[in-house]
């Protein structure tokens, strides 16, 4: 094997987890600062570590001949890869910057585990090798990634309306106009946010506010962060790009397994797993449509959404045996 593709590939491996651990470094100061200045800084990294990634993988396929994603190194990689170039197209069209720390941790720790499945250059299985590997799994991939966007967006939602409920079981004192905001996670989606492009957003946490105005530093920072509403929606959103790649990749992997196994469907745990995840998704795109559901929830149904997709990527495939299983 050529030595200089495998110093570029590991050099590659280098220049994305430094920039993956420098990003969310930065990120999570601006999380807690908001000073620009870290925003400047992380972001860039985001997309360095990012691009290196995806160098990284092309660079192992060049180097080998062997598609990388046939085992879970090169699947966590694409995963994590994935998961910040979804985070940095929201986070560029909605200004998103505030969770990119929890993105990219989650990034750098899925890329750190996947090294320890770095198997080499081993030639994949006959069922591995079909064109079928190249369409379904980016597809399945990007959704999860997406899925784990979202997941970050309904933990910062759950957090912000728990320490809204708190503040308002201490009684905090209400203005005429705060007090006539509404209740907390009331109809999110008549009131979109205060993203570019969504509009004018009402005072959905008005015990924070009121005590922000009465000088509760903690009050202050938490007001700072975007509405309750704009969470809301930028998880939906997210959602509604990762739903749709979900039903895409189980469709293309039932056409593969017909291919592979004869028969579209094998009643495999991973098969299951995954159908599991898509209707945990689709009754969140349901009860989205229901005012009463929205907010509080529907960012709980993310949540066990995104629980269930990981015991299918990761629990499926390597603590139960089957058609999917990465187990020896």
């Amino acid at each position: 094997m050529d030595h200089n593709r495998q110093l570029l590939d590991q050099s590659l491996l280098v220049v994305g987890t430094a920039t993956y651990v420098m990003s969310a470094l930065a990120l999570f100061g601006y999380f807690l600062t908001r000073k620009p200045l870290l925003r400047s800084i992380g972001m860039p990294f985001a997309l360095a570590g990012c691009v290196a990634q995806f160098a990284e993988l092309g660079t192992r396929w060049w180097m080998t001949g062997v598609w990388p994603l046939t085992n879970l190194y090169g699947s966590l990689s694409l995963f994590s890869a994935l998961s910040v170039a979804i985070f940095l197209i929201f986070a560029y069209r909605y200004d998103l910057a505030f969770l990119g720390g929890f993105v990219l941790t989650v990034a750098a720790i899925a890329f750190a585990y996947g090294m320890t499945w770095n198997e080499g250059t081993m030639p994949a299985v006959p069922a591995l090798q079909s064109y079928w590997i190249k369409i379904h799994v980016p597809i399945v991939i990007a959704s999860y990634a997406s899925f784990m966007v979202a997941f970050c967006v309904s933990l910062m939602y759950l957090f912000k309306a728990a320490v809204e409920n708190r503040y308002a079981r201490r009684g905090a004192p209400l203005s005429g106009a705060v007090a006539a905001a509404g209740p907390v996670g009331a109809d999110a989606m008549s009131a979109l946010g205060d993203a570019p492009g969504i509009g004018t957003i009402r005072n959905d946490t008005p015990a924070l506010t009121s005590a922000a105005a009465a000088g509760d530093a903690t009050a202050v920072w938490l007001a700072g962060l975007p509405s309750l509403a704009r969470l809301d929606v930028m998880q939906y959103r997210i959602i509604a790009v990762g739903l749709p790649l979900l039903a895409l990749g189980i469709i293309t992997g039932a056409m593969w397994a017909k291919e592979a196994w004869g028969a579209y469907w094998q009643f495999d745990a991973k098969e299951n797993a995954a159908l599991a995840s898509w209707i945990v998704y689709a009754v969140y795109m349901h009860l989205h449509t229901r005012p009463r559901w929205r907010g509080t929830r529907t960012a709980w149904v993310s949540v066990i959404g995104f629980a269930s997709i990981v015991f299918c990527y990761l629990g499926v495939n390597i603590f139960i045996s089957g058609l999917h299983s990465y187990k020896m």
